[in-house]
């Protein structure tokens, strides 16, 4: 098992992408601690610690920190997978709208790095942040989240540089659409959902949206030993989206 030992702190890990991961993660042997603004987790497994709490809250993620330390120890994988998308025209967008998505993809990211790098045993450890496809190309009525998650991109960049003497690797995976329950509730809000999946279906090279699965697949990847040589990357899951 490619993470057997490893304790792992996974957040936006209540659904979608983060709980694909979370699952992975277990199958491979690794220790969890779970966080997401559910108040439990979405699935029961007794050997998982879940703390439930706002990641734009500094007080929380110090606690969340302290949770790991008392109940892990040490932490050798952090997967950032949560996040906030608000789409409309930049001009109408509000400020307290434009705070609110840089500060929940991007300012909390780097509160999480900061409170639990510590925490990395002396051995090394992987930090791997999932940002979008649109952190590396520009999409009308998605700049603001585009913004955010391309600062994500650079954050992790910059850590990866900063933090290599310690042996700690940061990546990006930076995923396409994908059909999470999310984007499947999206999709039926429309009058014709079936019309509308045809549509931006069509607008990827491989024609089809990604599987969380898929996501958690490449995350595993930059998480585990076998990407031991990789940081300051980012990896595309998009389907060949960004390769137009």
């Amino acid at each position: 098992m490619r993470l057997q030992g490893v304790n792992a702190v996974i957040t936006g890990a209540s659904s979608g992408i983060g709980q694909a991961i979370a699952s992975h993660f277990r199958r491979e042997g690794a220790r969890l601690l779970l966080t997401g603004r559910r108040p439990e987790p979405p699935e029961s497994h007794p050997d998982d610690l879940y703390l439930a709490g706002d990641l734009d809250d500094e007080r929380f993620v110090a606690e969340l920190a302290a949770r790991a330390r008392g109940n892990l120890g040490d932490v050798g994988v952090v997967v950032l997978c949560h996040g906030l998308q608000r789409s409309g025209p930049l001009a109408e967008t509000s400020y307290e709208a434009a705070r609110d998505v840089l500060h929940t993809n991007l300012l909390s990211a780097f509160l999480v790095m900061k409170h639990l790098m510590p925490l990395a045993p002396e051995r090394g450890a992987s930090m791997v942040c999932v940002s979008s496809r649109l952190g590396m190309v520009g999409m009308p009525n998605q700049t603001l989240y585009s913004a955010a998650k391309g600062g994500l991109i650079a954050l992790a960049r910059g850590a990866a540089v900063e933090w290599a003497d310690r042996g700690i690797r940061v990546n990006v995976v930076a995923p396409g659409l994908t059909m999470t329950p999310v984007i499947e509730a999206s999709f039926q809000r429309r009058p014709d959902p079936a019309a509308y999946r045809r549509t931006r279906e069509d607008s990827i090279p491989m024609r089809r949206l990604a599987t969380p699965e898929e996501v958690a697949d490449a995350v595993l990847f930059l998480a585990s030993p076998e990407s031991s040589y990789i940081t300051g990357a980012v990896l595309p899951v998009d389907g060949g989206y960004t390769a137009f």
